[in-house]
C-alpha cells in the first residue's frame, strides 16, 4: 500500500448533482402530469417554475398537462396558469429560447380530455403538440373537465404516443410505501404487476392507487423510457438529486444492474467516492488508490442512467494468497435499502469464486457497515486473518480501530 497522504479528486471539486441529472435529459423531453389547481398554488408555483426553467435552458423539451375538474372552466385554467407560471418561466435565460413572441402565448392552450382516446382527434393533438414545441420547447395543456386521474391517463397516452423519454405523475401522496412503512425508491415492471395483481394493491393498502399504477405500468409497456411518481413540492429533489423525496423511479427492466465498470464511468466514479469520502462513509485515499478501485470496480446502475453504488475487488496485492479485498462499498443515499449493496456483494462474491480465490475480506470502521457484513455470512477475524500486505503502511490509529470481516469461499 502507498504511504502518500490522502488527496482530494480535483475533478470532484465542481461536481453537481443537479447537472449530472441534467445531462441525462438533454435533448429529450419529459411530460409533467398535474392539476391546475396544485402548479397554480403559492408556494408551489415558482419551485416548479424554477424545474421547468433549468429543464429549458438544458436544451430539454418540457410537455406540462394539467386537469381541472370544471368541464366549463378550461379557458380559465389557461389564462390562471398563464398568469402564475407564465412570469415565471419566461425570464431573462429562458426569452431566448422563444424567438417569436408568439410562441409564449400558444406555449398555454386547451386540449379536451377526449383527443387522446380517438386516433384521429389525437393526432391532431400530437400534431399541435410538435407544431407549438417546433415554436419554444415548452407546451402547457389544460384538460378541462379532466381530475387528476384522467388527467394521469391523458398524459400516459400522450406520453405514450409520442415516446417521451420520461414521465412525471405528480400527486399528494408521493411515491409507493412499502409494508414496512418505508418508501419504495425503485420498481421495475415485474414487481408493479405483481402489485397489481388480484388482491395485492388492496392487500398493501394501495388500493386507492391502483390507477396510477396501471396508468404507470401502460406508460412503460407503451415505450416511455421512465416514469416518476412523486409529490409537486418535491419532483426538484426527486429529478436533480441523489437523495430524492421519497416518490418511485418505475422502469420497464429489472431496476437494478451490475457490472464492471469502464474508463466512461471512472469520472463520474471519481465523484461518488468524493462524496462517500465527505459524508465519512469512505476513508481518504490516495488517487493511484482510488485508480485502482477503479480498474477493479463494480457498479450498480439504476435503468439506465442512475448509478447507484459501487466497490472493488483488490487482489494483485495478495498475489499468492487465495485472497480478495473488497473496498468501497458505498450505496447513493436514495438507494439504501432497495437491496443494491447486497446486489454488488452477489456479483463480487461470484467474480471472487471463477478467479479462484479461497476468500475475500473487508475492513471497515462504520457501524452500518459491519451489520450489512455480518448480515451477509461474514465473520469478524484478527488483522492476523488477512494477508500480511493489507497492513503494509497501514495507519496504526485506523488499525486499532478498523474491524476485519472475512468469508470463506470454499
Amino acid at each position: 500500500m502507498s504511504s502518500s497522504a490522502p488527496q482530494r479528486l480535483p475533478v470532484a471539486a465542481g461536481f453537481d448533482e443537479k447537472e449530472f441529472y441534467l445531462d441525462e435529459f438533454r435533448g429529450h423531453t419529459l411530460l409533467f402530469a398535474s392539476t391546475v389547481s396544485d402548479l397554480a398554488r403559492e408556494g408551489s408555483d415558482e419551485p416548479f417554475a424554477a424545474i421547468v426553467r433549468a429543464l429549458l435552458t438544458n436544451d430539454t423539451r418540457v410537455i406540462i398537462l394539467a386537469g381541472v375538474d370544471d368541464a366549463a372552466r378550461g379557458e380559465h385554467g389557461v389564462r390562471r396558469l398563464q398568469r402564475r407560471l407564465g412570469p415565471l418561466i419566461f425570464r431573462e435565460e429562458t426569452l431566448p429560447l422563444f424567438q417569436q413572441r408568439r410562441a409564449r402565448g400558444t406555449a398555454f392552450t386547451c386540449v379536451e380530455a377526449a383527443a387522446a382516446a380517438a386516433p384521429q382527434a389525437s393526432s391532431a393533438l400530437l400534431t399541435t403538440i410538435w407544431t407549438t414545441l417546433r415554436l419554444g420547447p415548452l407546451f402547457v395543456g389544460i384538460i378541462p373537465g379532466a381530475d387528476r386521474a384522467a388527467t394521469m391517463r391523458v398524459a400516459q397516452q400522450i406520453g405514450t404516443r409520442l415516446r417521451v423519454h420520461k414521465l412525471i405523475l405528480m400527486e399528494p401522496q408521493g411515491g409507493v410505501t412499502g409494508s414496512d412503512g418505508k418508501p419504495m425508491s425503485f420498481m421495475d415492471e415485474t414487481l408493479l404487476t405483481t402489485l397489481l395483481g388480484a388482491g395485492q394493491a388492496e392487500w398493501a393498502g394501495l388500493a386507492e392507487r391502483r390507477p396510477t399504477f396501471e396508468t404507470v405500468r401502460a406508460a412503460l409497456l407503451g415505450g416511455v423510457a421512465s416514469v416518476n411518481l412523486c409529490t409537486l413540492d418535491g419532483a426538484a429533489r426527486e429529478l436533480f438529486t441523489y437523495e430524492g423525496s421519497g416518490g418511485t423511479l418505475f422502469t420497464l427492466a429489472d431496476y437494478c444492474k451490475i457490472d464492471r465498470l469502464g474508463v466512461d464511468d471512472f469520472e463520474e466514479v471519481e465523484r461518488l467516492i468524493e462524496r462517500g469520502q465527505r459524508e465519512g462513509l469512505l476513508k481518504q485515499r490516495t488517487t493511484e488508490e482510488i485508480a485502482a478501485m477503479l480498474v477493479n470496480g463494480y457498479g450498480a446502475t439504476i435503468g439506465a442512467h442512475h448509478l447507484a453504488g459501487i466497490c472493488a475487488l483488490i487482489t494483485e496485492p495478495y498475489a499468492g494468497t487465495g485472497a480478495g479485498e473488497i473496498v468501497g462499498l458505498y450505496t447513493m443515499t436514495r438507494f439504501k435499502g432497495e437491496g443494491v449493496a447486497a446486489r454488488l456483494l452477489a456479483h463480487v462474491l461470484t467474480d471472487a469464486r471463477a478467479a479462484g480465490l479461497t476468500y475475500v475480506f473487508a475492513c471497515t470502521t462504520e457501524e452500518r457497515a459491519q451489520v450489512f457484513f455480518e448480515r451477509h455470512d461474514f465473520r469478524r477475524v484478527r488483522a492476523a486473518d488477512v494477508p500480511a500486505a493489507k497492513w503494509d503502511s497501514y495507519d496504526p490509529r485506523r488499525k486499532a480501530q478498523v474491524a476485519v470481516f472475512r468469508r470463506d469461499l470454499s
